[in-house]
């Protein structure tokens, strides 16, 4: 696992964490956008790969989330992440200059580069999501029409077939383990409906990664997002028997490889 280090900048809700992982040449930028209550410091393994891949990392905690500013995990409007990911691209082109970018989100995180890619995709080379929150995505709606929002935490099990991955979350403080909250629900119902408004990414490269056992945030429901985001050049890999964090399953290796290749294509082009 790749060392990081911690810059703190100003956000929306106040300081920023970003985790960034150097790379001594790099010859390209990964922006890392992290999941719904966890935090960006879970992707080391991720992040080694991308910088002996050639790239420097640079991965925030999103607002009320790890060691960054605000509320645990309270979200009023995800335009306010998507500025403060933008920060951190202006970061990362201070410090490697003429680079191109790619952007990668997990989960939420894929909900966010994609809003991030339908306003400022000509700044990127790539886009690739894991298991993305967009399209149609049934539980805002189901939590919304509830008086009280249950407290039912995310199962360990529903992340990865490796019961180490379940084992560190559920012992990570940084991590939260509580309900979802109101505002943050309304927040993801708006922002689905923004991403499905907001057309596609054009020429942009994009790869769908998704575990076809993801009971978190269902195939076929990204499926419809996913196709509608793209502008005609989609690449998908749907890993068999895979849960929700394909980037920490007992197959990653794989998962890791086909990442490499596509950033590959991405940027030849």
């Amino acid at each position: 696992m790749a060392d990081s280090r911690v810059r703190v900048l100003p956000g929306r809700r106040g300081s920023l964490a970003v985790h960034v992982w150097p790379c001594e040449r790099p010859r390209y930028v990964a922006l890392v956008a992290h999941g719904y209550g966890e935090h960006a410091g879970r992707y080391g393994e991720l992040a080694g790969v991308l910088a002996g891949h050639g790239a420097a990392v640079f991965a925030p905690d999103h607002m009320g989330h790890g060691r960054s500013a605000g509320e645990r995990v309270l979200i009023d409007d995800f335009e306010d992440v998507v500025a403060d990911l933008r920060t951190v691209a202006e970061l990362a082109r201070a410090d490697c200059p003429d680079l191109p970018v790619v952007l990668l989100g997990h989960s939420m995180g894929g909900l966010i580069a994609a809003r991030y890619a339908q306003r400022y995709g000509d700044e990127l080379a790539a886009l690739v999501l894991s298991g993305p929150v967009i399209g149609a995505w049934e539980l805002p709606g189901r939590l919304l029409a509830l008086d009280e929002i249950p407290d039912t935490p995310v199962s360990p099990a529903a992340l990865s077939r490796d019961p180490r991955v379940g084992a560190a979350y559920t012992a990570d403080p940084l991590v939260w383990h509580g309900p979802m909250k109101r505002p943050t629900v309304r927040a993801f119902a708006r922002t689905l409906r923004a991403v499905a408004e907001g057309g596609d990414v054009g020429p942009l490269p994009l790869l769908w990664l998704h575990g076809d056992d993801d009971r978190l945030v269902p195939l076929a429901g990204s499926r419809i997002g996913v196709e509608r985001l793209s502008g005609g050049r989609l690449t998908e890999r749907i890993r068999p028997g895979a849960r929700h964090e394909v980037f920490h399953e007992t197959d990653r290796a794989e998962v890791f490889a086909e990442l490499t290749r596509f950033l590959d294509g991405a940027l030849a082009s």
